[in-house]
């Protein structure tokens, strides 16, 4: 080889290198009310902590639509689906110059999924949707034992990959 191949080698390597070190550090923000940490990468993994709305997390690693992160403040880690997930940091207390630099912080995660005050206006208009009853939907929980029992019942976890 060449001294100028090694090198361009060399640098390839290092630039390959700092991009893997640039994802691992990787601060994102939990986008959704109440975002679900699992032990593995799928929607029937076991829930191994909730990450409430705003939580910092470090991305550790992607598998598809799956990112394996660790929560700042919780210390625990775990794969949570990109959906849950903004790289923009929500600030939940913000300060005046917070307030006068960005949107409010449930604005910001609507935005993010295309969503603000006038589509919403839009929609309520064409829509005859019951909202207090998505509300309710909204605050219904099931618990991880509920869970179970049901993909047990129905056999549904039988070769689900993810």
């Amino acid at each position: 080889m060449t001294g100028s191949i090694r090198k361009g080698l060399g640098v390839c390597g290092c630039l390959l290198f700092i991009a893997s070190i640039a994802v691992a550090a990787q601060l994102m923000s939990v986008q959704v009310r109440s975002g679900q940490l699992r032990d593995n990468p799928g929607f029937l993994s076991k829930v191994v902590a909730k990450l409430p709305y705003g939580d910092r997390v470090n991305l550790k690693s992607e598998k598809g639509d799956w990112r394996h992160v660790s929560s700042v403040k919780l210390g625990k880690s775990g794969w949570i689906h990109i959906s849950a997930l903004s790289e923009q940091e929500i600030v939940l207390n913000p300060t005046n110059k917070d307030v006068q630099a960005a949107a409010k912080s449930d604005e910001l995660a609507l935005a993010g999924k295309g969503f603000n005050k006038q589509v919403e206006q839009q929609y309520r208009k064409q829509s005859k949707l019951n909202y207090a009853k998505v509300d309710e939907m909204e605050k219904l929980t099931v618990s991880q034992t509920t869970i179970a029992k049901f993909i047990s019942t129905g056999a549904l976890g039988k070769g689900y990959a993810q």
